[in-house]
């Protein structure tokens, strides 16, 4: 399943929670898939989607789900160890895990070479691979969830530029808490 599918069969999950989702590619499909006042789209920073999840679901009670990529994890691995420490009750963090730098052109990254889900598991973190256990189940567990999602390589090429501005993405998103 490629990326785009992916994020279309977690929106199947998702009813009031927050969504916070990885630059690039990845937020221009969930854009396309459900675009919605509660998701915060990345246009750029990529690794701080996880901090940004963070430091919502510290300030309020809502559910949030981040939507990150593997590339994105690698780029600030320590978001684990501080997101376990910070222990926020209503994360959880899905990887879309495919082994590549999907928004800047399919370069392959250490995911290959390691795994991302272990690794959350070894900081304390509870983590799932997608399908283990009904997604809206792990959302709704009452502590940090991290949930490893493989997919295939590639990108939904059609789907286009998020035609609103970082501030207009921030308003709305900030008028949803």
């Amino acid at each position: 399943m490629k990326r785009f599918d992916a994020i279309k069969e977690i929106m199947k999950s998702i009813d009031d929670e927050l969504v916070i989702c990885n630059i690039g590619f990845p937020s221009r499909e969930l854009y396309d898939i459900n675009d919605r006042a509660e998701n915060f789209y990345m246009i750029g920073s990529m690794g701080l989607v996880s901090s940004i999840g963070l430091g919502i679901a510290l300030s309020q009670d809502k559910n949030v789900v981040v939507i990150d990529g593997d590339g994105s994890l690698l780029m600030n691995l320590g978001s684990l160890v501080t997101t376990h420490c910070q222990n926020p009750k209503n994360l959880t963090w899905i990887l879309l895990n495919n082994g590549v730098y999907g928004s800047t052109g399919g370069q392959d990254t250490y995911a290959q070479d390691v795994n991302l889900l272990k690794i959350a598991e070894s900081v304390g973190i509870k983590s799932f691979e997608y399908g283990d256990l009904p997604l809206k189940e792990i959302i709704n567990f009452n502590e940090t969830t991290f949930v490893n999602y493989q997919i295939e390589k590639g990108n939904n090429n059609s789907s286009n530029i998020i035609p609103l501005s970082p501030e207009q993405i921030k308003n709305r998103f900030m008028k949803s808490l």
